[in-house]
């Protein structure tokens, strides 16, 4: 059982570590430069290899025989590549630092994890590894020198790409920094994790007598990240188990709080305590990917911020609350799963999710809250809680439509 534990945890560990990985902003990066740094392995063995030679004998614009014009030309291309990356990243770093005060930090990660970026970050890398190795080989040996004249011609057409790139580069970041774009690529994102989630459109809220029953209470404080659930299905279905989730994704638990709770056993080995709350994941950051309602959260700070005395944008807290709006009709429309059944139809793990209703309150009414004295604000929620009303049947929606109705800036007073 101990061996299982601790396979348990380091698999779940290194699923932790390749997702940071794999989202980290030097992922990419380091792909990119590997692969260029086994081209230029490649390129320089060809070079010297009998077609490389037969190849420069029948082209005479590719002979470079003089091994100071090559080292000149790689030195050259080096020492620029190496300021058009300093000079492009610190452009980026600025706007980064831009958004993050006037929006909110916790959209960094969309601009760092940018994948264009990144790639375009990797290429500059790649062309100087590329030309640092190239570099290492020139030799001069008594009175014959080797030049790897290919690989330097390649390496100049490396170098006119990278300039192309660095000029697309400007117009791309400019665009990505905009408001809207941002708002944008926080819109599409949770709607994707929304669809992959939300995947019910009848909607009957879970119930469960409970009579006999075990809570389980965190190991440890953390976000709550939801859990391993295939695994978690079948040990609910090896030891006859049906477990309730007490938080929905995303909430913050705090140590030896009651995190689940077994519903039909009032006692379990110790060993199975461990195995369970081993599968559950508890740790720092969020993602919208595996939470949407992350995406709620981050439309709303972007739309507080805005509002704040110090920033007074109320044009981009309009575009936050449209998004918003998108995303509510969807949400009221679509449901995720709350319970989780094994391959013999039966009741498995009750999952705890937050209602359209819970999502409103903790992600719109901030905004109003905020906003209601602005009138081009009071004019957008009317606007969309009209829309809503009319398509939905949820309280909070006409309850909110109500508040703006009678609020003095929307009579006109």
């Amino acid at each position: 059982m101990k061996l299982k534990l601790l396979a348990q945890n380091t698999l779940k560990s290194i699923g932790i570590l390749y997702v940071k990985t794999v989202k980290s902003i030097a992922f990419i990066p380091a792909i990119v430069a590997m692969v260029f740094l086994l081209l230029s392995l490649f390129t320089v063995q060809f070079d010297y290899s009998d077609t490389g030679k037969a190849i420069k004998a029948g082209a005479h614009w590719l002979t470079l025989k003089d091994a100071s014009t090559a080292r000149s030309i790689i030195s050259t291309i080096t020492g620029g590549i190496i300021s058009l990356t300093v000079f492009s990243f610190s452009m980026v770093m600025i706007l980064l630092n831009q958004a993050a005060s006037q929006m909110s930090n916790r959209i960094l990660e969309k601009l760092i994890g940018n994948r264009f970026q990144q790639i375009v970050l990797g290429f500059y890398i790649g062309t100087i590894v590329f030309a640092l190795f190239l570099l290492s080989t020139i030799r001069d040996i008594d009175s014959g020198v080797y030049v790897p004249a290919i690989s330097t011609y390649l390496l100049i057409a490396f170098t006119v790409v990278d300039i192309f790139l660095f000029i697309y580069f400007l117009h791309y970041v400019t665009q990505s920094v905009k408001y809207e774009t941002i708002i944008h690529k926080i819109f599409t994102d949770t709607q994707i994790s929304m669809e992959r989630k939300c995947v019910l459109q009848n909607f009957s809220q879970s119930s469960h007598e409970q009579g006999i029953s075990l809570s389980l209470n965190a190991q440890k404080s953390g976000i709550y990240q939801g859990f391993m659930e295939k695994p978690m299905r079948s040990l609910c279905k090896r030891e006859d188990l049906l477990i309730r989730m007490e938080w929905p994704v995303g909430t913050l638990v705090i140590k030896d709080t009651p995190l689940l709770t077994i519903l039909n056993k009032d006692n379990v080995s110790d060993d199975l305590q461990k195995e369970i709350m081993g599968m559950v994941n508890i740790h720092g950051g969020q993602d919208i990917d595996v939470n949407y309602y992350y995406g709620f959260r981050q439309l709303m700070e972007v739309a507080v911020k805005a509002l704040s005395p110090g920033i007074n944008d109320p044009g981009t807290a309009v575009l936050s609350l449209q998004a918003l709006g998108h995303l509510l009709k969807y949400r009221s429309e679509n449901h995720p799963e709350e319970e989780i059944y094994d391959d013999e139809k039966r009741l498995r793990i009750i999952v705890r999710v937050r209602s359209v209703d819970d999502i409103f309150t903790e992600c719109v009414y901030p905004i109003w809250d905020y906003g209601k004295q602005d009138r081009l604000v009071n004019m957008e929620f009317h606007h969309i809680m009209l829309q809503l009303c009319g398509q939905t049947n949820i309280p909070a929606f006409e309850k909110m439509l109500d508040t703006v109705n009678r609020s003095p800036m929307h009579q006109g007073v």
